[in-house]
């Protein structure tokens, strides 16, 4: 065999070894190997397979004391990144897991956070913005010595303007689409609001989604 071909097999035979190896799963490790791992791919902002590694950590020890760490931790890095579905799931995981235990207040406050801050524009998705609402509500009912209560009562009072400025545009959109009695419901819904006589700053709407909103 010549020395080239001899080369080329050793070369092919360690790449193929060196694949195999790298794409080999890992199965059966310690939770703090799990966990471990996936605080390294937070840190590496792949949260990806960060969250392929809780599925790992979450499958092999369901009573570790550290799956409500891990899952706190990734749904404060998705929050960070902006995924509030994914941070949502984390959150909900865990309140549904840990439900009555004393740190669920915290995750609870995030949920509550995460759905806040999912709000992108105005004048959008009504339902998540009654539904965060509802749990603002319920947050202080049930912690009503919270210190996280201030911050949980401020987005509630940018909600319900939220939702004022929402039942306007919903009025003023019946009536331009000729549906009298739909509209009538909302104006009526809006003139009835405690906010009616607040001196309040209008939205900021960009003029290429006012066409279509106001």
């Amino acid at each position: 065999m010549s020395m080239i071909k001899i080369v080329t097999t050793i070369f092919v035979l360690f790449a193929f070894f060196g694949c195999a190896d790298k794409n080999k799963e890992v199965y059966n490790k310690p939770a703090l190997y799990w966990y471990g791992e996936i605080v390294k791919k937070i840190k590496d902002f792949d949260l990806e397979e960060a969250d392929n590694l809780y599925t790992s950590l979450s499958s092999e020890h369901v009573s570790s004391p550290l799956l409500p760490e891990a899952m706190m931790i990734l749904a404060q890095a998705h929050m960070e990144e902006e995924e509030y579905l994914l941070a949502n799931f984390y959150l909900d995981e865990y309140i549904k897991r840990f439900g009555s235990s004393k740190t669920s207040e915290y995750a609870r406050y995030m949920k509550i956070r995460a759905n806040f801050e999912s709000f992108p524009n105005p004048n959008r998705n009504q339902q998540l913005l009654l539904d965060t609402m509802a749990q603002t509500k319920e947050f202080v009912d049930k912690y009503p010595n919270s210190k996280y209560r201030p911050m949980v009562e401020t987005m509630f009072v940018k909600l319900k303007l939220g939702e004022y400025f929402m039942i306007k545009n919903i009025a003023d959109l019946y009536t331009r689409i000729d549906k009298p009695e739909a509209a009538k419901i909302y104006q009526k819904q809006f003139d009835d609001s405690a906010l009616k006589n607040a001196k309040m700053i209008k939205p900021n709407i960009p003029w290429y989604r006012s066409w279509f909103e106001e």
